[in-house]
C-alpha cells in the first residue's frame, strides 16, 4: 500500500516564534498511530531546530524546500543534500514550479538534483505541472509527461521506488482555483501510468502522487478521494495550524 501524506511547503513565510509555535501546534495534534504521514517544509533556517522538536514524533518528517545540485564547494548561498542529511531531515522538495519560474530550473537539471537527494539516502518530492496557457492549448499531458521523463526516468527500478511525485497546476497555486476532481483524478492516472510505461505495475502502484494546488479543508475531500491522489502538497493552508491538522484529518478519515 502506498504512502498517504499531507505535506505542508511554507515557502518563505513565518518568523522564528511564528514557526515555532506553528510546528508545535501541529505536532500536538497530530497523532502517533495514524496512518498519514505529515510532512513540514518551512525555511532553511529553521529546519534544524523543527527536525529536533518532531525527531520523535512517529507520523511528522521534515522536508527541504529545495538544494543544491552539488555536495560541497564555492557556490555561495546554496545548501546541499548532505548537509539537510546530517541535521535530520528526511525529504527534499525539488522542482516546485516557482523555482522552475523565478530560477529558471529546467528539467535536466533538476534530474541532477534528483539525483543528489537520493545519493544521501533522502526522498525527493519531484514537483510536475502546467501552466494555465499549456492546459488551454492542450499540452498539459505533453508538458507533464516531458518533465517526469526528463526529471525522473534517468532512475532505476530501485531508485524511483524512493521517490514521491507532485502534480502541482500551475494555474492553481496560490489563486485560488484548484483542479476539479475530475481534472486532478485524469493527472493522476496519467502520470501512474506514466510510471507503469517506464517500470512495470507494481512500482506504478507503490508510489505516492500527491495534488498541489488551492488546497483547503473544504475541497481536500473531493481531491484526495480520487483514487490515484494519495494526499497533498499544502502551500498557504500549512501556514494556519487549524486550517492545516483540518486537511490532515480530512486525508486520515479517507484512510480509514
Amino acid at each position: 500500500m502506498r504512502n498517504k501524506i499531507i505535506a505542508g511547503n511554507w515557502k518563505m513565510n513565518l518568523s522564528y516564534a511564528e514557526a515555532m509555535a506553528l510546528v508545535d501546534a501541529v505536532a500536538e495534534k497530530i497523532r502517533g498511530d495514524q496512518k498519514t504521514n505529515v510532512i513540514l517544509a518551512p525555511p532553511y533556517i529553521y529546519l534544524q531546530e523543527i527536525a529536533v522538536r518532531v525527531h520523535d514524533h512517529a507520523m511528522i518528517s521534515v522536508a527541504a524546500q529545495n538544494c543544491s545540485d552539488k555536495n560541497s564547494g564555492a557556490i555561495t548561498g546554496e545548501v546541499s543534500a548532505s548537509m539537510l542529511s546530517s541535521i535530520g531531515v528526511d525529504y527534499v522538495i525539488i522542482g516546485h514550479s516557482e523555482r522552475r519560474k523565478f530560477f529558471s530550473e529546467d528539467n535536466s537539471f533538476l534530474s541532477k538534483k534528483v539525483k543528489a537527494v537520493l545519493e544521501q539516502m533522502l526522498i525527493p518530492i519531484y514537483c510536475c505541472g502546467e501552466t494555465a496557457d499549456q492546459r488551454n492549448a492542450k499540452k498539459h499531458t505533453d508538458t507533464v509527461r516531458e518533465q517526469i521523463e526528463k526529471g525522473l526516468f534517468h532512475l532505476d527500478k530501485n531508485k524511483i521506488k524512493e521517490c514521491v511525485i507532485a502534480y502541482e497546476p500551475v494555474w492553481a497555486i496560490g489563486t485560488g482555483v484548484h483542479a476539479s476532481p475530475q481534472q486532478a483524478a485524469e493527472m493522476h492516472q496519467f502520470i501512474r501510468n506514466l510510471v507503469k510505461e517506464k517500470y512495470d505495475e507494481t512500482i506504478a502502484g507503490n508510489i505516492s502522487v500527491l495534488y498541489g494546488g488551492s488546497i483547503t479543508s473544504q475541497n481536500a475531500h473531493e481531491l484526495f478521494s480520487c483514487r490515484d491522489v494519495d494526499g497533498g502538497l499544502v502551500g498557504g493552508a500549512s501556514l494556519k495550524a487549524d486550517e492545516f491538522i483540518s486537511i490532515c484529518n480530512v486525508m486520515e478519515k479517507i484512510v480509514k
